[in-house]
């Protein structure tokens, strides 16, 4: 018999925590953890740069995690190395607009090899996924939070250790309840 803790899960829920827009909580089969959402808080009307978390229902895609740094973590979804060209396409006029890219050294974009941590870990949520809609956001993902928990530019971060716990169940079936 497969125990509980086994098994994807089948909803998580961030909300925005009191006081702040910018810090929030994330729960999922009874355990609760901080995490920090986007310096805009969450919005229902997600827009290119206003730096706001989306509100809504999405879906998990697919975990890129940085193989140079760590071994590949356990967990239900699709998994991804992140290699030094990639990077995410955020120029609405682009026809990648909202979509992973590869670029050589010059070129601009949201590289995934970043030297900070945050990208050590990224769960792509399918946000402006299908259709992708030019201006209504890119890049939004569930990544690592910075040490004093700042606001994002709209995702939704959290510690290692909450990551590693939540990508053990998180499938592409897992629901992301935003709101």
């Amino acid at each position: 018999m497969t125990d509980a803790r086994d098994r994807p899960l089948s909803a998580i829920h961030v909300h925005r925590g009191a006081g702040d827009p910018r810090r929030g909580w994330l729960s999922a089969d009874g355990w609760t953890v901080p995490v920090a959402l986007g310096r805009g808080g969450i919005l229902a009307n997600k827009r290119e740069g206003d730096g706001g978390t989306p509100r809504g229902v999405f879906h998990p895609r697919r975990l890129w995690w940085r193989a140079d740094r760590h071994g590949r973590p356990k967990t239900f979804l699709p998994t991804r190395a992140i290699r030094p060209e990639d990077a995410w396409c955020e120029d609405p006029r682009d026809r990648h607009y909202n979509q992973p890219i590869r670029l050589d050294g010059a070129e601009p974009g949201d590289r995934l090899t970043r030297a900070d941590h945050l990208y050590d870990f990224i769960v792509e949520i399918d946000h402006n996924a299908a259709p992708r809609i030019a201006g209504r956001g890119s890049a939004v993902f569930l990544h690592l939070a910075r040490p004093n928990f700042s606001p994002t530019a709209g995702c939704v971060s959290m510690t290692k250790s909450s990551m590693l716990r939540l990508l053990r169940r998180m499938s592409p079936r897992t629901k992301i309840i935003i709101g």
